[in-house]
C-alpha cells in the first residue's frame, strides 16, 4: 500500500536560469532545422558563461550544400533565444556575448542505424501520471513550474521591472490520504535589479503571485517563506554561473515523484528516443489514468540503437489499477506504435514546436494548436478501454 501522509518536495528553475537558457538555445537550434526541413537531425549542446556561448554536436540535412550555408545563421540564433529570456547584462548581453559554433555533419555511423527507422540510441525512458492535479501530474512540481512562469509574465509584460531573468522555485506539499492539502514550505530566489532590495522587498514583489497560482487553502499561517534567503541576487544567469544544456532533467519531467531513464531532451530531434519515446511513455501513462485504468501509473519503454521495436514495456500502477498491469502493457501496445517512426507520426513530432518545451516542463502542459505538446492529449482513453 503506498504512503498516504507525507511531505514531498520538487523545484523549478526559470527560463533565465544558465542550465534552461542552454537548453533554450539547442531547442532553437532544433527549430530552425525542422522549419528547414522536417527530417533534420540534430544533437545539438549550448554552453554558456560570463560573455560567452558555445554551441556544439552533430547536425544534418539531406542537402550538405544547404546544410553549410545555414551554419551561418546559428550565431543569430541563439542571440535571438537570449534577447526574448531578457539578458541586457553588462556581462551578459544577447548583442554583445561572443557566440561560438562547433556544429558539424552527423555521423553516418549513427545515421545508418536511424534510417533504417531504428532508434537514435539504446535506452530506457519512464512516462508518468498520477490523478492528484487537473493536469495528472505531480502536484509539487506543476505549481512550482507555474509560479516561475507566472512572474516571468509579469516581467515581460512590464509589471515588475525589478525582476531580472534568474530564478528557482522549490515546493514542499504536505499529503493527507495521498492528496495534497498544504504547502509547508515555499523558497523562492529571483534575481533582482537593485542591490539595495532586500529579501523583504522581493517577497513582497512575488508573494501576490504566488498566492494566485497556489490553489486556495493551501497556504496556511504555518507555511514556511523563504524568499531570496541569501540576500542580494543581481548577479546572475550565465554571469553568475555557467549553463549546460540537459542538467535539469528531473526539473523538465517530474521533479522527482517518478523515475528518470537519465536522458536528457533539449537540442535532441525526434528520432532520439530519449525525447520522443519518453513523450510517448507520457503519454500513455496520462491516458491510462484518464481512461480510469488507474489512479497513478508508471510506464517504462526500452530501446536499442538500430532496432525499431521497443525491447520491453513495463506498467506499474501502485495499487491503484482496477485491472492487471500485464493488461495495461498488451493494450498500449495495440493502440499506438512504439516504433521510433510510429511515434513521431503518431504525435507529429518532425515539426518546430520544441523551444517552447525548454522552460518551465515538458510535460503538463494544455496541447497547441500547432501540435505543440501533442503528447499532453488524452484522445487514446476509448481505445485503451477497448482494448482492454
Amino acid at each position: 500500500m503506498p504512503r498516504q501522509n507525507y511531505i514531498f518536495t520538487s523545484e523549478s528553475v526559470s527560463e533565465g536560469h544558465p542550465d534552461k537558457l542552454c537548453d533554450r538555445i539547442s531547442d532553437s537550434v532544433l527549430d530552425a532545422f525542422l522549419t528547414e526541413e522536417p527530417n533534420a537531425r540534430v544533437a545539438c549542446e549550448t554552453f554558456a558563461t560570463s560573455g560567452m556561448v558555445v554551441i556544439g554536436g552533430e547536425v544534418g540535412l539531406s542537402n550538405h550544400d544547404r546544410l553549410k550555408t545555414f551554419m551561418g545563421s546559428i550565431s543569430q540564433i541563439a542571440r535571438d533565444a537570449i534577447r526574448d529570456i531578457g539578458y541586457e547584462q553588462e556581462q551578459f548581453h544577447w548583442n554583445t556575448c561572443r557566440v561560438l559554433n562547433f556544429l558539424h555533419e552527423q555521423s553516418a555511423h549513427i545515421a545508418q542505424g536511424v534510417d533504417r527507422d531504428g532508434a537514435g540510441d539504446q535506452g530506457i525512458m519512464f512516462g508518468y501520471a498520477v490523478r492528484e492535479t487537473p493536469e495528472l501530474m505531480p502536484a509539487p512540481i506543476q505549481y512550482a513550474h507555474a509560479i516561475l512562469r507566472r512572474l516571468s509574465e509579469a516581467r515581460k509584460a512590464g509589471h515588475e521591472p525589478t525582476l531580472r531573468p534568474d530564478a528557482k522555485s522549490q515546493l514542499s506539499i504536505r499529503y493527507e490520504g495521498g492528496k495534497p492539502v498544504e504547502v509547508t514550505s515555499i523558497v523562492l530566489s529571483t534575481q533582482h535589479a537593485h542591490e539595495h532590495q532586500s529579501s523583504a522587498d522581493i517577497r513582497a514583489i512575488v508573494e501576490p503571485y504566488i498566492r494566485e497560482v497556489l490553489p486556495s487553502g493551501w497556504i496556511t499561517e504555518k507555511t514556511e517563506w523563504w524568499v531570496n534567503p541569501t540576500g542580494t541576487f543581481v548577479i546572475g544567469g550565465p554571469d553568475g554561473d555557467a549553463g549546460l544544456t540537459g542538467r535539469k532533467i528531473i526539473v523538465d519531467t517530474y521533479g522527482g515523484a517518478a523515475p528518470h531513464g537519465g536522458g536528457a531532451f533539449s537540442g535532441k530531434d525526434p528520432t532520439k528516443v530519449d525525447r520522443s519515446a519518453a513523450y510517448a511513455a507520457r503519454y500513455l501513462a496520462k491516458n491510462v489514468v484518464a481512461a480510469g485504468l488507474a489512479d497513478r501509473c508508471t510506464l517504462q519503454v526500452s530501446y536499442a540503437i538500430g532496432v525499431a521495436k521497443p525491447l520491453s514495456i513495463y506498467v506499474d500502477t501502485h495499487g491503484t489499477g482496477v485491472v492487471p498491469e500485464e493488461q495495461i502493457e498488451k493494450a498500449v501496445a495495440q493502440v499506438m506504435d512504439l516504433t521510433p517512426r510510429g511515434i513521431r507520426t503518431h504525435l507529429g513530432l518532425n515539426r518546430p514546436i520544441y523551444a517552447r518545451t525548454s522552460a518551465y516542463g515538458h510535460f503538463g502542459r494544455a496541447p497547441e494548436a500547432d501540435g505543440g505538446f501533442s503528447w499532453e492529449k488524452t484522445d487514446l482513453v476509448e481505445a485503451l478501454k477497448k482494448a482492454i
